[in-house]
């Protein structure tokens, strides 16, 4: 069921340009006319965050992506919100990432407690074990999303949808494979009708985050096997992992980290062998700012692989991409496509596909707060650019 939308896109584009000051996207080779910034989702005293929490898909010009929408509080925290409040959104759309409606994820079957879905106690329903297989992971429709409890030792549960997330079943829990515990976002890769290969944060040893793991089912979801561990444990963490298949036995994911001294970067995985083994490649991304960055990892049509990500910084974040035409095995230099407008370091977390024209439609949660004269809020932002320039 759908719940009545919003539709945002095209009426607030005008007024954010207005008072976020924005002039255009710098890159490396100067002002690009084939670079649009637009505003998926925005309304005044909401905080909207996080896209990369919640997964995205396509299907040609039809996009679903995922995000958090809650009560704005100034706190003394990084994230301006009432956690209290907190709900998981949706935003549709089916031109292409033009205009977008938005939905209620509990409204369609979302109804389990999780991080930032806030659901209360009396009617929140408990996640259950998974006893029928779910029915066809290469239906055109099929999509899954897994939610987590915390960021540290979860739990995690999942829900899956047979019509492109207009309505969702679940929740069913999802084991801990012997880890310490499991605490993850949504990355997985359809390999046929019973088997989906799952890229997974789990816990460190002394339960906090992360680790990243590689785990398959055979059986349409009844089963999982934890099938290799892809990082190890370190003073840090290492979360939040954006995968894809480039052969039938190679894969390539690139993952979050943070070091013991709190640098935050992009590193990267590659696997030749299927998955039950894991190298490591020159990092995609030696500095993400002030907090860091998920990935956001795209396979273009013509065969190079797009990365979009946010640096943070308290000055100034800025909206990033780079190229590779190797597979990940190196990459281009760092190509701004938006800065220089206001927004503070609660920002960032991608998502990322292209369109059957061949343009890129990056999604991010933004703000315009540093500008004294723009609305402090949170809102849910979209970049719209062609590949093609970067050749």
């Amino acid at each position: 069921m759908r719940m009545k939308a919003i539709s945002v896109g095209i009426l607030l584009l005008g007024v954010m340009i207005s008072c976020s000051g924005y002039q255009g996207a710098r890159s490396d080779k100067g002002l690009a006319a084939d670079v649009r910034h637009g505003v998926l989702f925005y309304q005044e005293n909401r905080y909207a965050g996080w896209p990369a929490n919640n997964g995205i898909w396509n299907w040609d010009n039809e996009i679903l992506v995922g995000f958090v929408e809650a009560d704005h509080k100034t706190t003394d925290g990084l994230h301006t919100y009432d956690q209290s409040s907190a709900r998981h959104k949706y935003a549709r759309s089916t031109d292409g990432g033009e205009r977008w409606k938005i939905e209620d994820a509990f409204e369609q079957g979302q109804t389990a407690w999780g991080n930032d879905h806030s659901i209360p106690s009396d009617m929140a329903e408990e996640p259950k074990p998974l006893v029928t297989p779910m029915p066809d992971f290469t239906d055109p429709g099929f999509v899954i999303t897994f939610v987590r409890h915390n960021n540290n030792d979860g739990p995690t549960h999942f829900y899956y949808s047979m019509n492109r997330g207009k309505e969702w079943s679940g929740p069913y829990s999802f084991p801990d494979l012997g880890t310490p515990g499991i605490a993850s976002r949504t990355d997985y890769i359809v390999e046929n009708e019973r088997e989906l290969s799952l890229f997974l944060t789990t816990a460190k040893a002394d339960k906090k985050e992360g680790r990243v793991a590689f785990a398959r089912t055979t059986d349409g979801g009844l089963t999982w096997e934890l099938v290799s561990w892809i990082t190890e444990e370190h003073g840090g963490f290492d979360i939040m992992p954006s995968s894809l298949r480039l052969s039938e036995t190679e894969l390539l994911t690139v993952i979050r980290r943070r070091m013991a001294d709190r640098q935050d970067l992009l590193i990267a995985y590659r696997s030749t062998d299927n998955g039950k083994s894991w190298r490591p490649l020159k990092n995609p991304v030696n500095d993400t700012g002030n907090g860091g960055s998920p990935p956001a990892l795209v396979k273009l049509d013509d065969g190079r692989l797009a990365l979009g990500y946010i640096y943070r910084s308290v000055y100034g974040s800025r909206v990033c991409v780079r190229f590779s035409s190797d597979n990940g095995e190196s990459w281009s230099d760092e190509i701004v496509l938006r800065s220089g407008d206001g927004a503070n370091r609660d920002a960032g977390y991608p998502r990322m596909v292209q369109r059957p024209d061949g343009k890129l439609v990056l999604i991010y949660y933004w703000n315009n707060a540093n500008d004294k004269d723009a609305t402090p809020y949170r809102y849910i932002a979209t970049t719209i650019f062609d590949p093609d320039h970067w050749r």
